[in-house]
């Protein structure tokens, strides 16, 4: 024990947990913390906005593999973070949001930016810590910390302000982190049973490979069986995209050549995933899940198993060490499928050479609207899918990319291909818009050696783009690409097949989103031809890793939509009243 300031407890728990970097806005609420920061060697990252600290603690976190950190005043500074951490929840991000509250003498009096706390994130976090008396300040800060890598996931420090000012004799508690192991040695041998008499084994990679580092055993064990691999949804940095086993992502706007090799599967082993629903549902007109399939699911968290599929095996455990065990399993074994391997690597390749020469010409969308749109095409303006298909070309092999929620953002699944893990950042089930952008930050602070690009359509990129200033301030370069089609596509997609394009509160208007970057000291490059798309990312990036310039592209795109998100997801309106009977859906005029 040392004799020390609560303060002084919190941050040197931090410090013992390798705290090198917090995201926020500086507040009276903490500041006698934040004064010695920079000694413990921690360096204080000032944003724009607080939802934006927390989705860039999340990037941090997903990149770096270790804990990101947000903190802000409390009150409003911190009801700023709900959104965020709700994604970061999504995507296990063991992040840790600080929230200092209220102080003690005050609280229920409601007092200037008092709040109850706790229940704003009760939702999104594996944990809460609620700071009960100052001299267990080190205690707490410390739990969270561990409870955070333990359950990869958010965590929330709740500190009433007047507790960061005692003194006493604390003890700074030495991090602990699990081993997660390789499961039990019945439902492995389970597995294995399975797995021999397969004729078609499939992989799926999921964000669980990803966390484990485990890419290099799931490749053995596909290696083993002659097994395509897909990525689960939009966690397509789970295998690398040069892999003669890689198919490419499952899920919205996925691969064809994925979703037609896993439809003939006799045995599903679903590595490190939860097998979400949205990432299994149909696609492009295939309902492709096999519903005849013996399912093999592993997952370090045993609530995840049989949760979404019914499966046959449930092995509960870290996907690196169970693809290890099942590979030394598996290496003495005779597998029905060690006979068809050359047979399905043939197969494999053919399935992926047709759908890569299928989004080669599929140069835009042919719906009925889209093709009104594109017969009224101005000069200038570019067709997504081949801004995307250029986009892909030109990117960095150790890119990190991030992609917001929205049209275009969502069918740049079908063309984001990754060489090695913790390179791609999407929204994952909360789908909130404004995340990219914010998001890439936190991952470019973490791996400052490493190309960082960011995807956004003009509306999500609206309500992120003042991080531009973060970027600038603070020295941390990244490359924001967005997509300038002036509507919000995936909402209006909507209207379009289900509201007889009657549109309310989709269109938006033409602003200048290079003038705009410029103005807070940034570059900006407008894109209006085709051929000039990759070289502008390439500029862009070299900017970015050789003079630490942060560019915004603009990208002029046509009004095209892609596929709505779920074709089940809405009903044609049936409206009763006569003032509405226009727009019931068997009176509906075409607009």
């Amino acid at each position: 024990m040392a004799k020390m300031t609560s303060s002084e407890a919190f941050v040197e728990t931090m410090a013992a947990n390798d705290v090198t970097d917090i995201f926020g806005i500086m507040g009276s609420a903490f500041m006698d913390a934040m004064d010695i920061f920079e000694p413990a060697g921690i360096r204080f990252i000032p944003v724009v906005h607080e939802q934006g600290a927390a989705h860039m603690a999340d990037g941090y976190s997903r990149v770096s593999g270790r804990h990101g950190v947000v903190i802000g005043q409390n009150g409003p500074g911190i009801s700023n973070c709900v959104t965020a951490i709700a994604a970061a929840y999504w995507a296990h991000s063991p992040v840790v949001i600080v929230t200092p509250e209220a102080g003690t003498m005050g609280m229920g009096l409601g007092g200037f930016q008092e709040a109850n706390q706790l229940p704003m994130f009760q939702e999104f976090t594996k944990y809460q810590g609620h700071v009960v008396n100052p001299m267990r300040m080190a205690e707490f800060t410390g739990r969270c910390f561990d409870r955070a890598m333990s359950e990869m996931a958010p965590t929330q420090l709740n500190i009433p302000r007047d507790y960061f000012y005692a003194d006493g004799e604390f003890t700074i508690p030495t991090p602990r982190r699990i081993d997660r192991g390789s499961g039990g040695e019945d439902t492995l041998n389970e597995a294995v049973a399975l797995i021999a008499k397969a004729k078609f084994p499939v992989i799926v990679s999921g964000g669980g490979v990803v966390m484990a580092d485990g890419v290099q055993e799931c490749a053995a064990l596909a290696e083993r069986l002659g097994a395509p691999v897909v990525n689960s949804y939009l966690h397509n940095d789970s295998f690398p995209a040069s892999h003669d086993l890689w198919c490419g992502p499952l899920g919205y706007q996925g691969s064809k050549a994925a979703m037609k090799l896993i439809s003939k599967a006799d045995v599903v082993i679903a590595l490190g995933t939860r097998l979400g629903p949205f990432g299994t549902l149909p696609q492009h007109g295939m309902d492709y899940w096999p519903k005849d399939a013996q399912i093999i699911q592993i997952d370090a968290d045993h609530k995840m198993l049989g949760l979404v599929k019914p499966i046959n095996v449930g092995i509960c455990g870290d996907a690196k060490a169970v693809a290890e065990v099942l590979c030394e399993k598996l290496a003495s074994t005779t597998l029905n499928c060690d006979s068809s391997k050359a047979d399905r690597a043939t197969t494999i390749a053919d399935e992926k050479a047709v759908w890569e020469l299928e989004l080669d010409e599929w140069i835009h969308e042919t719906d009925s609207y889209s093709m009104d749109m594109l017969a009224d095409k101005e000069e200038g303006w570019l067709h997504p899918r081949q801004v995307l298909r250029e986009l892909e070309k030109a990117m960095p092999e150790d890119v990190m990319v991030s992609t917001d929620i929205g049209n275009i953002n969502s069918v740049a699944n079908s063309y984001l291909r990754f060489e090695k893990p913790r390179s791609f950042f999407a929204a994952m089930s909360f789908g909130n818009c404004g995340y990219a952008f914010p998001t890439i930050i936190g991952a470019k602070a973490a791996a400052q050696h490493r190309p960082a690009v960011s995807y956004a359509g003009d509306g999500a990129w609206a309500m992120s783009m003042v991080e531009t200033m973060t970027c600038v301030r603070h020295d941390i370069p990244v490359t924001a690409v967005v997509f300038h089609n002036r509507h919000w596509g995936a909402e209006k997609k909507n209207q379009v097949d289900f509201y007889d394009r009657r549109f309310v509160a989709a269109e938006l208007t033409d602003q200048h989103f290079v003038n705009i970057a410029e103005s807070m000291g940034a570059e900006g490059i407008r894109v209006d031809k085709l051929e000039d798309v990759g070289p502008a990312l390439k500029k862009a990036i070299d900017m970015q890793m050789n003079e630490r310039k942060t560019t915004v592209i603009e990208i002029m795109c046509t009004r095209e939509l892609g596929d709505p998100f779920r074709k089940d997801a809405l009903s044609k309106p049936v409206r009763h009243l006569d003032k509405y009977k226009d727009y019931d859906v068997n009176a509906s005029k075409h607009r």
